[in-house]
């Protein structure tokens, strides 16, 4: 088994800086997925769609019927999409703790932690029957080789650890400033503008 470079920030958060120079990016914290040589993914886990709520993603995958929608939990139906970047906004991935696991389609990120990408995880959590947290979103965020790190380089992004904590318990509206907080950095006193030594 090929083991990741310590550098590689797999299971991760990058948190923005701010000017970091893309309105796409602009106060977002994106859990990290992959990271290797060919490249980075990570999802957005700060900004809600505006698109669907996860009661309506689930009717209209027909996961559910609409007269079903009020036997949801309220957990379930309270649930907020996740804007998760801009890379193929149609496609749906399920960050969630490891208790729900699948062999075939579970992608381990990190200690606790996995990636589902197919509707049986979205079955089983409209079930009562999912991970015991989890967060949904379309769409994530992609680099090619290198792009990363030089993003990095360019004081774009700060990463911090994450935890089941800040993913799944905090509000989403709030995890740019409980990231930040974790860094040990309060966000009002960063500037837009980076210097160089």
């Amino acid at each position: 088994m090929i083991q990741a470079h310590s550098s590689y920030l797999n299971g991760k958060l990058l948190v923005a800086m701010p000017g970091i120079g893309d309105p796409r990016f602009e106060r977002t914290v994106i859990f990290m997925c992959a990271h290797s040589p060919e490249g980075a993914m990570g999802i957005v886990i700060n900004r809600a769609s505006k698109q669907i709520t996860f009661p309506e993603l689930l009717e209209k995958l027909e996961i559910i019927s609409p007269d079903h929608r009020i036997e949801l939990s309220p957990k379930v139906r309270g649930m907020t999409v996740q804007a998760g970047g801009p890379v193929e906004a149609g496609r749906g991935f399920v960050l969630h703790t490891t208790d729900y696991f699948s062999q075939d389609t579970t992608l381990p990120v990190s200690t606790g932690i996995g990636l589902t990408t197919t509707l049986d995880v979205l079955r089983a959590i409209a079930d009562g029957r999912g991970p015991r947290k989890s967060l949904m979103a379309l769409g994530y965020s992609g680099w090619g080789p290198g792009q990363l790190e030089q993003e990095i380089q360019s004081n774009g992004w700060l990463t911090c650890d994450a935890d089941e904590s800040l993913l799944f318990d905090e509000d989403f509206s709030h995890r740019y400033e409980a990231a930040m907080q974790r860094i040990g950095i309060d966000p009002r006193m960063l500037s837009s503008t980076a210097g160089h030594a």
